[in-house]
C-alpha cells in the first residue's frame, strides 16, 4: 500500500498541534474583543464609529486563526510546546503600567500622578523590552526614545489626539 493511501486511510488528523492551539487562541481571542466591542456602534465607512477598529480587527483576527487551525491538518509543525512566562509578565506589565501612568490613577493610598506619554512612552518600551533573552539596553533605549518620539508626532499633532505629553512639565 503506498504512503498517500495509507494518508487517506487515516482521515483528518492535526499534523500540527502548535497551529491547531494558536489558531483556537486566536479565534476565542476575536470571540472575547466581539463580546467586549458588543455595544460600540460600527458607524459607516463615512463617519467611523467607535465599534468599527475594535470589530474589524476582531474579524481578521477569527479569520486569521480559522486559516491557521485549517493549515494544521495539511502541513507538518511543531509539537504543542510550553511557552514562557517572562514573556507575558513583561509585555503584560508594560501595557498595565502605560494605562496606568499616562493619565494617573489613585487606589487607596497610592496616587501616581498623570505622567503623559513623555513617561509612560518609555516605560512601556523598556518594561516590554525586558522580556527578551538577549537584551541590549542601549539599543532598547534609543528605541523607546525614537518610539515616543514617533507617537507623541503622530497622535498629538498629525491625528491631534487629545493625548497628555507631559502635563507635569508642560501642562500639555
Amino acid at each position: 500500500m503506498s504512503l498517500n493511501k495509507i494518508e487517506q486511510a487515516r482521515g483528518l488528523r492535526v499534523r500540527s498541534p502548535q497551529d491547531l492551539a494558536a489558531g483556537i487562541f486566536m479565534i476565542l481571542l476575536a470571540a472575547l474583543a466581539l463580546f467586549l466591542a458588543r455595544d460600540l456602534p460600527l458607524g459607516t465607512l463615512r463617519q467611523i464609529g467607535p465599534g468599527m477598529l475594535p470589530k474589524s480587527f476582531a474579524v481578521i483576527c477569527a479569520g486569521l486563526g480559522v486559516m491557521l487551525a485549517l493549515t494544521s491538518l495539511v502541513y507538518k509543525g511543531e509539537q504543542l510546546q510550553g511557552f514562557s512566562w517572562r514573556g507575558v509578565i513583561f509585555v503584560l506589565g508594560g501595557a498595565v503600567l502605560f494605562g496606568l501612568t499616562i493619565r494617573g490613577f489613585d487606589i487607596g493610598p497610592l496616587k501616581v500622578p498623570q505622567l503623559g506619554l513623555v513617561v509612560s512612552g518609555p516605560i512601556v518600551v523598556l518594561v516590554a523590552g525586558s522580556a527578551a533573552t538577549d537584551l541590549r539596553w542601549k539599543e532598547l533605549i534609543i528605541f523607546a526614545i525614537v518610539m515616543t518620539t514617533f507617537c507623541a508626532l503622530l497622535f498629538k499633532y498629525a491625528l491631534g489626539l487629545p493625548i497628555p505629553l507631559a502635563p507635569w512639565l508642560l501642562g500639555i
